[in-house]
């Protein structure tokens, strides 16, 4: 039973990754794009999660913190450069 409810949530959730894909390339604005993308790294944990919860092993852990880092960064600095144009600001007295 779970297995089968595993595999319909693994599919479900690779449909919503292709879905969020193509709105992430073809979205009419930059934050639709932002907010895509954002939504594809959290569809991944979610991902990589069912994946550990199938298998019954822990190896995966540490692939969806660095995910969830890499997604929050990332996301961060697209908003930041939207917001202002700059990423990093340089402070110079």
């Amino acid at each position: 039973m779970l297995s089968t409810v595993a595999a319909i949530t693994l599919f479900l959730m690779a449909g919503s990754i292709v879905i969020c894909t193509v709105r992430a390339l073809i979205g009419p604005s930059a934050p639709d794009r932002i907010v895509a993308l954002d939504t594809i790294g959290i569809i991944l944990i979610g991902f990589i999660a069912i994946l550990m919860i199938v298998q019954d092993t822990i190896a995966y852990a540490e692939v969806a913190l660095v995910i969830a880092i890499l997604a929050f960064i990332g996301s961060v600095a697209i908003a930041k450069f939207v917001e202002g144009g700059i990423v990093l600001d340089r402070d110079r007295h």
